[in-house]
């Protein structure tokens, strides 16, 4: 299982040849250097780089790309390297980046050498930073560990190797650009092929310019979140999954009308608007787009018509037609998440240019009426009269165009939407899907989870599944208190119209809410249970109030849960006690490698505490413990989901403010608190329910606990 790391933590390796793989959102450079144990280079030869690819023990790519292999031997490093650490920096003028803060958080992979992944680490929180440290091996008492730095430096490569203690920085930092120059040079891509008379978009991702020089891609690697902006820095489009060496990457083809250049649009740009009025490209910048297809010949004429897509079927217009998968990665699992969070991105700019436009019209009718009202002679009479209703005309046309925009990328993603969600594999998939009626117990571990649906108040019927990584990096907390679900406004209409029977008439009261935060709770351990092999993962439920009983019933009856929780403090230290002993023993046999010494009656499947009513119950021994496993579960696979009224907890003052932040919101009912980052949008919120009367949750359990009797 592959360790997720947030900065600064570390991890132990259990092998001495990896190789460390990158995956960024636009083209960077990547380079390692060797310290000593306090970082510090011994001059310009302990530095791998384009120029100089090949040290002791190293091997690093020789030009800029999205996704970088960079080979290691620990064992032939010198006696006097303490440190290897991985740099990684953007080329000027190639690529249009300047900052990482302008495209998708970069990941580094640290694997063994058959591709099995060791530790990941998403470095996120860049902004004007051109240059990052981003992971580093370093050397403890003849072991080697991995630590995740994510060190950014906003003055670029110079500033990183003169903090490392290089005196020759700046030397050696233009001899880098020189040599990622040259090898830029040997590569130039081709121009698009035009097709219909228009150039075809080329593809996205790395480069066909920097496909030249390295070796086959590296599996996809997605930023997690869901902050819900993050997606995966993407396989290269257009390239085939182990594409040959030394190709170059044609381009793919797209809808969009407008010309591009064959770089493409810039990372975290829009492509430009069609000028014919034609159909936009919905599909976001690392999205598959598979190369056209050759000429024919000139003795075999083209039939008459529209070009065919090489993606597959077109539309009337030409355009092609949305296929469920069509996203880079190596499974159609990782294709699928790619193109739902590809999907998101899509929904959250269209949305974004709307309220852009809509507000640029709004600014202009009160800039117009305001010169139209200036001269008080114009206040009165016909000439006044025909300023304000040229000004309101020019309003409404503006905003009527901005709408037809968005109405026609709403369509096409509404379209992409009607393909993709009946195709989702159990994980992915809303309860109401048809794939759970032919549930079969799993054999390997998913590589995401479907937490609910997200949507925005300009489209209610549109909704994108909001996935995250597995195995989760941060505990949940369903909030039952019904503080948070009073404030007016769209969304919370939007919310009450969406929910079932008695619920339509307001926001549903404080019993209500408690039922349905517990009910949201079961559901997702449920799906948490049902996506695992049998055996792998296990529920336990700290109940003290012995309140959750009609909730757990699923879970109890098909065996799940052993038994309803013990209420009282004795349940909840029991509990406790035994994830708290769990989570101690796999760390010690972690660091000592040791794994073959656990105790035989120690329980080695994930486990998802589900704590109810917190913190009724609770002493203060119990609070530092949960806190304990909080922050120390989730690396040795303890999760934690909270469900609670945080004005309940107030009494404890500051004391529990961590954890609260540490924890993922999630709502029992349709919420807009889910506050996106990247351009602003606050999204609707959706728990993951069965429908009203469903028995599928009780049917999937049921044939989880027949497999695992059969096991």
């Amino acid at each position: 299982m592959t360790a997720e790391l947030v900065r600064g933590q570390n991890h132990p390796l259990d092998r001495t040849r990896v190789e460390i793989r990158v995956a960024a959102g636009g083209p960077v450079v990547a380079g390692v250097t060797l310290g000593d144990e306090q970082g510090r280079l011994f001059g310009v030869e302990a530095v791998a780089h384009p120029g100089a690819p090949r040290r002791t023990g190293i091997e690093v790519p020789r030009q800029a790309a999205a996704e970088h292999r960079i080979a290691v031997d620990l064992d032939a490093l010198p006696a006097a390297v303490h440190r290897v650490s991985v740099l990684l920096a953007l080329p000027s003028g190639f690529g249009g980046l300047t900052a990482f803060g302008a495209a998708a958080a970069p990941a580094v992979t640290v694997t063994g050498l058959d591709g099995t992944g060791l530790v990941r680490y998403t470095i996120t929180g860049l902004g004007a930073e051109s240059a990052v440290v981003a992971v580093e091996l370093y050397r403890r008492q003849d072991a080697w560990k991995v630590r995740a730095v994510g060190q950014g430096y906003a003055d670029g490569l110079p500033a990183m190797l003169r903090d490392q203690g290089l005196p020759q920085a700046a030397e050696l930092a233009a001899e880098i650009e020189e040599a990622v120059g040259r090898g830029q040079a040997r590569a130039v891509p081709a121009p698009a092929p035009m097709t219909a008379g228009r150039p075809e978009r080329p593809a996205t991702g790395p480069s066909a310019a920097a496909a030249q020089d390295r070796p086959s891609p590296a599996p996809t690697t997605a930023a997690d979140g869901p902050t819900p902006s993050g997606t995966g820095a993407g396989a290269e489009a257009g390239a085939a999954p182990r594409a040959a060496s030394g190709t170059g990457a044609a381009p793919g083809t797209g809808a969009a009308g407008g010309a591009k250049s064959a770089a493409g649009p810039k990372a975290g740009e829009l492509p430009p608007a069609p000028a014919d009025g034609g159909p936009v490209d919905y599909r976001h910048p690392r999205r598959r787009s598979t190369p056209a297809p050759a000429s024919p010949a000139p003795s075999s004429p083209r039939p008459a018509g529209p070009s065919p897509s090489a993606t597959g079927p077109t539309a009337p217009d030409g355009s092609p037609l949305p296929v469920a998968g069509d996203a880079a990665g190596w499974s159609m699992d990782e294709r699928l998440y790619n193109q739902v969070w590809g999907m998101f991105e899509d929904l959250a700019r269209s949305v974004a240019a709307y309220r852009s436009a809509a507000d640029f019209a709004e600014t202009r009718l009160e800039q117009e009426l305001d010169r139209a009202l200036a001269d008080p002679r114009d206040r009165l009479g016909t000439a006044g009269d025909t300023a304000r209703a040229t000004a309101r005309d020019k309003h409404a046309t503006l905003v009527t165009q901005a709408r037809a925009a968005l109405d026609r990328d709403l369509a096409q993603l509404t379209a992409e939407s009607e393909v993709v969600e009946p195709a989702l594999p159990p994980a992915f998939a809303r309860w109401d899907n048809p794939v759970w009626q032919g549930y079969h117990v799993p054999l390997e571990r998913p590589m995401a989870l479907r937490l609910g649906d997200l949507h925005l108040p300009e489209v209610l019927d549109l909704r994108i599944p909001m996935l995250v990584r597995l195995p989760l990096e941060r505990g949940l907390w369903i909030d039952s208190g019904p503080d948070s679900y009073g404030r007016p406004g769209p969304e919370r209409d939007i919310g009450r119209r969406e929910l079932p029977g008695a619920l339509t008439d307001g926001v549903p009261d404080e019993a209500e809410l408690r039922r349905l935060a517990m009910e949201s709770a079961v559901a997702i351990a449920a799906r948490l249970l049902a996506i695992h092999p049998a055996g792998e993962f296990a529920v336990q439920v700290i109940d003290p109030a012995g309140a959750a009983a009609p909730a757990l019933a699923p879970l109890v009856e098909s065996g799940a849960l052993p038994a309803y929780p013990l209420p009282g403090a004795k349940g909840v230290a029991a509990v406790l006690e035994e994830l708290t002993r769990r989570v101690e023993l796999v760390q010690m046999a972690v660091r000592h490698r040791a794994a073959d010494a656990l105790p035989a009656d120690l329980d080695t499947a994930e486990q998802l505490l589900i704590v109810h009513d917190f913190p009724h119950g609770f002493d203060d021994r119990a609070l530092t413990r949960l806190r304990y496993l909080a922050d120390e579960g989730p690396a040795v696979g303890v999760h934690l989901m909270l469900v609670a009224d945080r004005a309940q907890s107030r009494e404890y003052g500051p004391v529990l403010d961590p954890l609260w932040r540490s924890l993922l919101r999630l709502t029992p009912v349709p919420d807009a608190h889910l506050a996106d980052p990247w351009v602003g949008h606050a999204w609707t919120y959706e728990p993951p329910l069965a429908p009203p009367g469903s028995q599928v949750v009780r049917q999937v359990l049921g044939r989880l606990a027949a497999a695992s009797r059969a096991s």
